[in-house]
């Protein structure tokens, strides 16, 4: 995918809640058209909410907490944790093709600058290769305005393609941190670490 940067201002985050600039235009492999937007307005949210409640999208049932993030809480009391999101819209449909999502969120019980980062793509455009380049650009944005933090993430071991994404952002398998958030969320979890400042 082809990233096209449209933002030169410094952008102070997390932006208010529904507050949403885009930041750049992107053209998929297959010649797609995309725009990347910081920040959700209430019709990418609803979207959001729309993806998160999808029965019939079973790899996202499976391997995220989306409805119980979304469906059953809230978008904005999880946007109070200093969330900042970014989108990836397609421009033809006006559809949400992926997301990425960042916020501090202590690992374990070490506190000091651990972000998280939560990723999703959404079909038709699962598998397609738009995550990699969107990743890379909202992951290197995001730490435009943070320094000296250090990245996790939990996944399910079978979720081999957010596994590899992982990898491809530098991420490395911690297995203590594994078995200590499969111990503590009774359920089996790769942690990965992206701890490079």
């Amino acid at each position: 995918m082809e990233i096209i940067s449209l933002s030169a201002e410094k952008i102070i985050l997390p932006l208010p809640i529904y507050k949403s600039i885009k930041i750049a235009e992107a053209i998929g492999k297959e010649g797609d058209k995309f725009s990347i937007f910081i920040g959700l307005d209430q019709s990418l949210v609803e979207q959001l909410k729309k993806y998160s409640a999808d029965k019939s999208d079973t790899e996202l049932q499976k391997n995220t907490s989306d409805w119980k993030r979304f469906v059953e809480g809230t978008y904005e009391e999880w946007y109070k944790k200093n969330r900042t999101s970014f989108a990836l819209v397609h421009n033809e449909s006006g559809a949400m093709a992926a997301i990425m999502r960042f916020g501090p969120e202590p690992l374990l019980k070490e506190v000091s600058n651990w972000h998280t980062i939560g990723w999703r793509s959404y079909n038709p455009w699962r598998g397609k290769g738009v995550m990699k380049d969107f990743a890379k650009f909202t992951l290197d944005f995001y730490l435009q305005s943070f320094t000296n933090i250090k990245f996790w993430i939990s996944a399910r071991k079978e979720n081999t393609g957010s596994i590899k994404l992982a990898e491809f952002l530098d991420f490395k398998t911690d297995e203590e941190k594994s078995k200590e958030i499969s111990i503590s969320e009774n359920r089996e979890a790769l942690v990965m670490i992206r701890d490079k400042i």
